[in-house]
């Protein structure tokens, strides 16, 4: 019952950017078991998540936004405190990669990246925590990074999504240092390859080269950044603040 009590959910509510395939799908599956209640926000379809979790016995909304566009993204954070009557976890999940070289590479996409896995972040976080401090809420934010934020990808290039990560890890210490005293947390997670479209779909000349440099040879399961994700989200965690958690398979111990 006191592990029950510490790393339980219920009565919460989380808000899941990008939430409507991959990681984010996962996580708002995995927070819903947990005893959440789920705010899908993303550009496409939520339909499929929101059906999943209903499925599953959970309670679940989806809300189209743009994590680069800062009023639909209070509007959403809004909508979603009125229905659930609060807003006490995000993960901040939404994210892009375009594989280009830094000779190749348009600025225009470069400033596409960073917008959406940098300033979507910031914009989320925000608008998230205005909401908590004003009712009170001693709420948890988690970013989305990434081994990029600290290692080089190769043999692929792309310093634009490396680049957004690392500015992620530090985005993170920044608004945890400045939202402690609203008894606000705010941590990172550093996922190496993770099994999604964003890295399967990839040619099979790149995936073996990644293979080869990853310790224990496979990718990551979505599932398997639900322990270190729980443990963020809940009570569990109340003492960390700030703190960017590595799970990578050990790629970045070479």
């Amino acid at each position: 019952m006191y592990l029950e009590d510490m790393f339980g959910l219920h009565g919460k509510t989380a808000v899941v950017t990008g939430g409507g395939r991959g990681i984010g799908q996962a996580v708002a599956l995995g927070l819903s078991k947990a005893g959440a209640k789920i705010a899908i926000f993303n550009r496409g379809n939520t339909e499929e998540t929101v059906r999943m979790i209903r499925k599953s016995g959970g309670d679940a909304i989806g809300i189209k936004a743009d994590v680069t566009k800062e009023e639909q993204v209070v509007k959403a954070l809004e909508q979603t405190a009125e229905h659930f009557g609060s807003v006490d976890l995000v993960f901040n999940n939404a994210g892009t990669c375009i594989h280009q070289s830094s000779m190749d590479a348009t600025v225009e996409e470069f400033r596409q990246v960073l917008d959406v896995n940098l300033t979507g972040i910031f914009i989320v976080a925000r608008a998230a925590a205005r909401i908590m401090i004003a009712k009170g809420i001693r709420g948890s934010i988690i970013n989305m990074a990434s081994m990029s934020g600290t290692i080089v990808n190769i043999p692929q290039w792309q310093c634009s999504y490396n680049a957004s990560k690392a500015g992620v890890i530090h985005l993170t210490r920044s608004l945890a240092m400045e939202w402690a005293e609203h008894g606000i947390r705010v941590n990172s997670i550093s996922p190496g390859y993770v099994a999604t479209p964003m890295a399967t779909d990839t040619p099979q000349d790149l995936k073996d080269a990644w293979m080869k440099m990853i310790p224990l040879h496979r990718m990551c399961k979505p599932e398997e950044l639900m322990p270190v994700i729980l443990c963020l989200a809940s009570d569990a965690s109340g003492y960390t603040t700030g703190s960017d958690y590595v799970v990578d398979g050990g790629y970045t111990c070479i």
